[in-house]
């Protein structure tokens, strides 16, 4: 028998300095691959955020530089270089080399701040291959470079300046993380929201490997914020309606706007940070909103006695709130702050909210006749699709729901290796079907263009045949009732033909998904297959051509052969084999997941491009129409 090996003291491993966190990075930045990677560059912003917040800071330049590094530049205060009493050295190499280091945890230097476990700047030097920061401060710019968390200069002091601020320019460790590049799209989205909560405040982001570049500045802060969000959505009253106030120490900023659709979008920040699961700040709101429009419609006698009391859900149909709380000691659930605890915000939100809304609506009664009679129409549609909803929610076990006639499903129950293609018309359906690996893909044919969802209540949502087939197939349910457990595939995959009307049936199927079954974008489910444009024959051989750019390199290899092209107009004019060669066969197709990277960009456009509104989209078109590539006219 072999012996066990001892268990003894000599066993406990100690991890000193920054050790730890490159060990376990997950535990300090939620992940390693691109969340992760761009919260890096999160962190070191909110630090000059937090600059901003205490009235030293006014101007912050993110940059993207061709050798993979990425640069925060801001004008405040700057990081102290004086020497740190406990540890004797530069208070600036304190905070880059320690955990729980910063001014952040005592009320001297901060008041509010986004960075309170006080980890950012030092776990980003942790996780970086090199990390250079120069700060001017002192009368002096002082220089000092980091090599995976480690100095391996000291602390300079160089040139003499009567200006303040700090520069940190990283480039993240590839050991760490298996993808290094940034995505512009990313960081434009934080910086724009950065703005919006901070007015007074520049944000610019440059790209140098592609010449991008973004300057984000707003006067009216959280207001600006929900104005964008409705862009091309018929509101109901003109103007948001905002307010704000503080109690303890704590301030709220809210801003609210109701327009003519069908769907509630709140985003909710604390301490610039957004808390994309919400929290008490959140709750505080929707149950004074709540009871505010409810204690109106009862008051003025708006509510019949055959109708049924609104619940939340009603009363946030076609709500567009931005919720901002200013809190000195935030009690964040998890390390990525996504959910914000502290039980005293609930109950100051409510009260803020219930108090300055009571006052308004009587002091405006058109605006409040509007969103009654808004929530008034979205209570007789919750009782009149009922049934419906029923069928969305899906709560019976996956085998007791009747898949719809025309899914060819596949024998796989595994999902995670089960993928469906929603496909366009039954001419490719029937192609699909035949060419498929009926193992592990399964088929759903369409009947022409589905619903546009971003102009249709639920209930008439659900009374379409082809939506309702889609949600049977999926299986999860939608809306609030999504259960992503109960997914039946984990690639979803659209295929439509590469035309006009195919690329309208993707932007009607993305927005079904964007807007009433979010997770499967958010959880990477999505996918675009992309068939071939052309086909090349050349001595009894096919090529295929996704673009008239590869068109072109094809044709360059067969100067001097005999060549015929055939540019396919839709799906069904490829045989099974073809299609499952070209587009289905995960050996040699070409698909794209779907992803929101940009998700204040995205509700834009979904509403420019599909709502009623004309103006906003032939500005949005004839903006970018020189971006179109493929067009089929």
């Amino acid at each position: 028998m072999t012996k066990k090996a001892c268990y003894t003291a000599d066993a406990i491993q100690v991890l000193e300095g920054l050790e730890a966190v490159r060990k376990r990075p997950s535990m300090y930045i939620g992940n390693t691959d691109i969340g992760g990677l761009h919260h890096l560059v999160f962190e070191v912003v909110d630090n000059s955020v937090d600059e901003a917040m205490a009235g030293f800071c006014t101007e912050i330049t993110v940059t993207l530089h061709k050798d993979g590094s990425v640069s925060v530049l801001d004008n405040g205060r700057g990081i102290p270089v004086d020497v740190h009493k406990g540890t004797g050295k530069p208070a600036l190499e304190v905070v880059l080399t320690t955990l729980h280091a910063g001014g952040k945890f005592e009320s001297g230097a901060y008041t509010i701040s986004g960075g309170l476990h006080g980890v950012g700047i030092s776990v980003v030097n942790a996780l970086s291959e090199w990390l250079e920061v120069e700060v001017k401060t002192q009368g002096r710019v002082w220089h000092q470079r980091y090599e995976r968390g480690k100095p391996v200069t000291p602390l300079c002091a160089g040139e003499e300046t009567e200006e303040t601020g700090t520069y940190v320019r990283f480039r993240p460790d590839p050991l760490i993380f298996p993808q290094t590049e940034f995505h512009f799209d990313i960081l434009a989205e934080r910086l724009k929201e950065l703005a919006f909560l901070n007015p007074g405040l520049t944000l610019k982001l440059f790209d140098e490997r592609s010449g991008k570049q973004k300057t984000y500045a707003s006067t009216s802060g959280i207001r600006e914020l929900v104005a964008h969000l409705n862009q091309g959505k018929g509101v109901l009253h003109p103007e948001p309606i905002s307010f704000s106030g503080t109690r303890d120490g704590i301030r709220a900023e809210v801003a609210l706007q109701y327009n003519d659709g069908y769907l509630e979008m709140v985003l909710s920040f604390a301490n610039n940070i957004k808390t994309a699961e919400g929290g008490t700040h959140v709750t505080g709101f929707r149950a004074a909103l709540t009871r505010v429009i409810t204690e109106y419609m009862e008051r003025h006698g708006l509510l019949k006695e055959k109708d049924e009391p609104p619940t939340g859900n009603d009363v946030r149909e076609g709500l567009c709130a931005v919720i901002h709380v200013l809190v000195p000691a935030p009690q964040f659930e998890g390390q990525t702050k996504t959910r914000l605890g502290n039980p005293e915000v609930r109950s100051f939100l409510e009260d803020l909210t219930g108090t300055f809304l009571s006052a308004f609506f009587e002091e405006n009664p058109s605006v409040a006749r509007a969103i009654v009679e808004k929530v008034l129409e979205s209570i007789r549609a919750r009782v009149a699709a009922k049934k419906a909803r029923e069928l969305a929610r899906k709560k019976d076990s996956l085998e007791a729901v009747s898949l719809p006639g025309k899914l060819a499903d596949c024998t796989e129950k595994n999902p995670k290796v089960a993928e469906i293609f929603i496909v366009e018309g039954d001419s490719a359906g029937g192609s699909a079907k035949q060419g498929r690996d009926r193992r592990f893909q399964a088929v759903l044919p369409l009947r022409g263009k589905i619903l546009n969802v971003e102009k249709a209540s639920l209930h008439r949502i659900l009374s379409s045949d082809e939506i309702r087939n889609i949600i049977a197939a999926l299986g999860c349910g939608i809306g609030e009732d999504l259960v992503i457990e109960k997914l039946r595939y984990h690639k979803v995959i659209i295929m439509t033909d590469a035309d006009v009307d195919g690329a309208h049936i993707r932007t009607l199927l993305l927005t079904f998904f964007y807007r009433y079954m979010r997770p499967l974008l958010e959880g990477g489910y999505i996918y675009i297959a992309l068939p071939p444009l052309y086909r090349v024959r050349v001595d009894k051989n096919d090529y295929y051509a996704f673009d008239d750019r590869e068109l072109e390199r094809i044709l360059e290899n067969f100067r001097n052969k005999k060549y015929t092209i055939q540019r396919y107009k839709g799906l069904g004019e490829m045989n099974p084999e073809q299609l499952w060669y070209t587009t289905m066969n995960p050996a040699t197709r070409t698909i794209k997941r779907v992803t929101i990277e940009d998700a204040l960009e995205a509700e834009t456009i979904f509403s420019i491009l599909m709502g009623d509104a004309v103006e906003p989209r032939r500005e949005f078109i004839q903006e970018h129409a020189l971006e179109v590539v493929n067009l089929d006219i």
